[in-house]
């Protein structure tokens, strides 16, 4: 029987290790996207833009596969509560993936729209910058997963402040130049649109970095989320989902 136990345990951890495969690759499809679909706004590049559409088909399969094959190991391995625990993080991590490639692939949608448009001046540099935050925030968040690191989870956490910051300086700049200029209006929309698709990936790191935590201490963090974002008083300007 022991012998048993042992060959179900280490079939367990090749399916899972084959699970986890697609998750970094998954998490590496969806930081290209978010550097692309950012650099493609930055240089008005329709071509690029149109790139990271494309690639958000490869995401999408991707999280299609983890969802089928941690089934079907759930459904054969009969896991631990520990092993049950790590499966159903994996699923949980390769949702909020999905996610953040829709949130690149609407970015690289408005860039198409708005090189049509007068640039906003200083916008796209900005945005860049809170997507290249965002892109760190989930590299950390997968390596954390990866190391089973608690801290650098916790830390993932709190630099979803940093990010919140950046979303509320340029939702004020944002307002200023529509106000100045009501010929803004149209592209300062778009470009709030993405401004908040971007801060919506951080939340998104931030709740892989919670799973982390709950993977490695069998509890959800009990403190709230640090949360930055004030322009919930502020006028709505129509935010998007993915």
């Amino acid at each position: 029987m022991h012998n048993d136990s042992k060959h179900i345990a280490s079939a367990f951890d090749r399916d899972l290790e084959s699970i986890q495969a697609m998750i970094m690759k998954m998490g590496g499809l969806v930081e290209v996207a978010i550097k692309d679909a950012a650099q493609a706004l930055e240089e008005r590049d329709v071509e690029l833009a149109e790139k990271v559409r494309k690639a958000d088909v490869a995401i999408d399969k991707l999280e299609e596969d983890v969802n089928e094959e941690a089934a079907r190991l759930l459904a054969l391995r009969s896991p631990t509560a520990g092993d049950l625990r790590t499966v159903l993080t994996v699923m949980k991590i390769s949702t909020n993936l999905e996610r953040c490639g829709d949130y690149a692939k609407n970015l690289a949608k408005r860039t198409g729209v708005l090189v049509n448009m007068s640039p906003i001046e200083g916008a796209a540099p900005s945005i860049r910058r809170m997507a290249r935050e965002v892109e760190e925030m989930l590299r950390l968040a997968l390596d954390a997963y990866i190391q089973r690191d608690e801290g650098l989870a916790s830390e993932v956490r709190h630099r979803d402040l940093d990010v919140d910051q950046m979303y509320n300086a340029l939702f004020r700049e944002f307002l200023t130049y529509m106000m100045e200029d009501p010929r803004n209006i149209t592209a300062c929309m778009h470009l709030h649109f993405i401004a908040k698709n971007i801060e919506r990936m951080g939340d998104h790191a931030t709740s892989i970095a919670e799973q982390v935590i709950y993977l490695t201490t069998g509890e959800m963090p009990d403190d709230a989320r640090p949360k930055g974002d004030v322009t919930s008083s502020q006028p709505d300007l129509g935010v998007e989902d993915a």
